[in-house]
């Protein structure tokens, strides 16, 4: 590994790189200025450089020896449609637009590790440095794999690393199984006949139905699911009619599934089929259910979760290593990549997240203060999984 002030030379030179992306966020599959600057930086090192996976995508491969393991390495690269609400000179200079979850820094450490990496040669095979567009629910990582991302990279393991605001700098949680929920969107369009609200007779009271479903539906989580199987189900939206003494005809409700397994998705589904069914017989009106599969589970393969256990405990020392942390109900698409290679999602600490900083606040903003810390994480892990013969 590179020496501690070497590793701060470099950690300082991509830190004015993420700042610069802060300050020049770009929604997901629009990251155009993003992918310039990282495959620059990339083609800077020497690296063999590829793009257009994905549209923006951009993988770059370092090689050392004759070995022909492979493993990758993932960043993720767009920002969220929010507003930023801090005041300091790398604000977002684009309204609607932010980097509110750390994909900045991500970039930074991924970038940081290659630069370091680049110029040792204490690991055997190659290195595929993964810069992925659209995590933020447009499915960049799942548009890659389709697109041939281990075909034309051969790997046989890929990692990937999250900021986590709340988690204490220094620190790294490695959690077995299953780490981010799956996420599943739903809509219900309840119809029927609309009437005077003074004469409920003469008509279907669609929001009655809405508001008996909305509360028949927590009963699945509460009533109809495995205590011991996490499961969430969020009705978000409830919209119906426009005037006091109206009796709408529809009624529109949307929401979120949260799972940890493809098997207790298909039960929420199914639960959710006939809660709807069952309703729309007792009040006689029309609830038509669409469920749009989300991202699913992101799953930790056992012996990488070992591997990154290890490493952790070696760069921060075991009183760092984290592994009491619970799953998260939040969902990422890098559960793609885990369902096509064996693999591990790891938490860094980012700080406390006090002042408003916990992903997706418009007051969030990445910790610079820990690159150094996902930069020597990097480089050990690949020095332990391609090791010198």
């Amino acid at each position: 590994m590179g020496s501690p002030d070497s590793l701060l030379e470099i950690a300082t030179r991509v830190a004015a790189i993420r700042r610069d992306l802060h300050a020049h966020p770009e929604l997901a599959f629009a990251e155009r200025r993003t992918g310039d600057i990282i495959a620059g930086q990339l083609q800077r090192l020497g690296l063999e450089i590829h793009r257009g996976i994905a549209g923006t995508g951009v993988v770059g491969r370092l090689q050392r020896g004759a070995s022909a393991r492979a493993i990758g390495l993932r960043a993720d690269m767009d920002a969220l449609p929010l507003d930023e609400l801090n005041a300091f000179a790398h604000r977002s200079r684009h309204d609607g637009c932010m980097h509110a979850c750390g994909h900045d820094g991500h970039m930074a450490m991924l970038l940081g590790a290659a630069e370091a990496l680049s110029t040792t040669a204490r690991f055997d095979g190659s290195v595929y440095f993964i810069f992925q567009p659209a995590e933020e629910h447009e499915g960049g990582g799942r548009l890659m794999v389709e697109q041939g991302l281990f075909e034309r990279f051969p790997m046989q393991a890929v990692f990937g690393l999250h900021n986590w605001p709340g988690l204490a700098a220094g620190q790294m949680a490695v959690i077995p199984g299953a780490v981010m929920a799956g996420a599943d969107r739903f809509e219900i369009r309840l119809s029927g006949r609309g009437g005077h609200a003074a004469m409920p007779q003469q008509a279907d009271d669609i929001v009655l139905a809405g508001a008996v479903l909305v509360q028949a539906l927590q009963t699945l989580v509460s009533r109809n699911t495995d205590p011991l199987e996490p499961a969430v189900l969020s009705v978000t939206r409830f919209h119906a009619g426009q005037a006091d003494n109206v009796l709408p005809e529809h009624a529109l409700l949307g929401g979120t599934l949260r799972s940890f397994s493809a098997g207790q998705q298909t039960l929420m589904e199914e639960g959710m089929e006939r809660i709807c069914a069952g309703i729309a017989a007792a009040h006689g009106v029309t609830i038509d259910l669409q469920i749009e599969r989300g991202y699913p589970p992101t799953i930790n393969s056992p012996a990488e979760t070992d591997l990154c256990r290890e490493v952790a405990t070696e760069v921060f020392g075991a009183e760092n290593l984290r592994g009491d942390l619970r799953p998260s109900m939040g969902a990422e698409d890098f559960s793609y990549m885990l369902q096509a290679r064996p693999g591990c999602y790891v938490w860094l600490g980012n700080g406390s997240g006090e002042g408003g900083c916990m992903l997706h606040s418009p007051r969030y903003d990445f910790n610079d203060a820990i690159i150094v810390a996902g930069m020597r994480y990097w480089m050990t892990l690949v020095e332990r999984a391609l090791p010198l013969a």
